[in-house]
């Protein structure tokens, strides 16, 4: 069985086998994208279609036009420096909008082609907040779940089990953090990883454990941190982690001579090719592949998360409204052709819908020093 299954997106077990999708041309100009539509498109537009309510020609303009916002994102972030309030894609008008501190710096980010809107904080600002919480979030009540910086209102968001608010505002009085720009919204439920121990399909882990590989990189493919620890032996394929990080991080890099290909499965039949790694702002569609339940899309909800699991906190998730289930542990995030993570978990389920988090594919790239495969 080859390498990469490279879970394309769902985030569960992928079984086995990455493989790689080459560019085709794609939308007509009567579609307003002149874009190279990839092989192996086709499913990542149905699955948007059906996950976002949107036609094929909306999908493909989506697309084009959340590349586009990311282009906008990546300048602005850079020129507006301490100004800049955090960006978020508005799907409503297919423009990034961006958060500004100073109003005489308002025209900048206009003339940059993003939506400006005057904010009270700095992305700094709210950044250093959420390192605080993150301090100390191993000494919080039972019922916090986690935080994360929310660019769309520009606050920092702690995540709480219903009926625990009191205390989480308790807990937030004795951090000390200024909780004028903090706020608090319950979650359906305790989070909790999507490993799954069947006995069956690969990969495995020391025989009973499987999850969904991630991505192709060189000498393997990147997982789930809580999948396996370093030094536990894989089958299907064949391998080991040489490297592992769980909890603080949720990434492991798993060695094996098995083939690897840039491919994500599309569980239609198809599959996605891998072009790179550039990071979507939130707001964009994301799409994630796993065994367990397949392919589903949804969006980037915020970043920066902190996910207070029963094993520990795992630091730096970035949040999405994808569902996913046990077992799609480990699998890929993708926006576009572009790897965005790798499945950590989350709650709910893909019947009633639920939130699921996934570690950002870069910082594991750059921990184990490989290259990501790509077409």
């Amino acid at each position: 069985m080859k390498l990469g299954i490279a879970c394309r997106l769902v985030g569960t077990l992928l079984l086995a086998t990455a493989t790689v999708a080459t560019a085709a041309p794609a939308a007509s100009a009567a579609e307003s994208t002149n874009t190279a539509e990839p092989d192996g498109a086709a499913s990542l537009l149905k699955a948007m279609q059906r996950d976002l309510g949107l036609s094929a020609r909306e999908s493909r303009l989506r697309l084009y036009q959340e590349t586009i916002a990311e282009q906008v994102r990546h300048t602005l972030r850079r020129t507006l420096g301490d100004s800049y309030g955090g960006a978020h894609y508005d799907a409503a008008s297919g423009k990034l909008v961006v958060g500004v501190t100073e109003r005489s710096r308002l025209a900048d980010a206009r003339a940059a082609g993003a939506r400006a809107e005057l904010v009270e904080y700095s992305s700094q600002y709210l950044e250093g907040i959420a390192e605080r919480l993150d301090e100390s979030l191993r000494g919080a009540p039972a019922g916090v779940t986690g935080h994360y910086v929310d660019t769309t209102d520009n606050s920092v968001v702690v995540t709480a089990e219903k009926g625990s608010v009191p205390r989480v505002r308790e807990f937030l009085r004795s951090t000390g953090v200024p909780t004028e720009a903090v706020r608090i919204t319950e979650t359906p439920g305790e989070p909790r990883l999507y490993a799954d121990v069947v006995g069956g399909n690969p990969y495995y882990i020391g025989g009973d454990t499987r999850c969904s590989i991630g991505f192709a990189v060189q000498g393997g493919f990147l997982s789930a941190g809580h999948c396996a620890a370093t030094g536990d032996s894989t089958s299907n394929p064949a391998g080991w982690a040489e490297g592992s990080s769980f909890p603080s991080d949720d990434f492991s890099y798993i060695r094996t001579s098995a083939e690897g290909r840039p491919l994500v499965n599309d569980y239609g039949g198809g599959t996605v090719n891998i072009a790179g790694s550039t990071e979507a702002p939130v707001g964009s569609s994301v799409c994630r592949s796993g065994s367990t339940t397949g392919w589903h899309c949804g969006t980037i909800v915020g970043k920066h998360q902190s996910v207070r699991y029963p094993q520990g906190i795992v630091e730096g998730l970035t949040r999405t409204d994808v569902c996913a289930e046990p077992g799609d542990s480990g699998g890929s995030f993708v926006s576009g052709q572009q790897a965005q993570g790798i499945t950590s978990g989350g709650w709910g389920n893909c019947t009633s819908g639920g939130t699921t988090f996934f570690q950002p594919v870069n910082e594991a790239l750059q921990r184990y020093d490989v290259s990501l495969l790509t077409g």
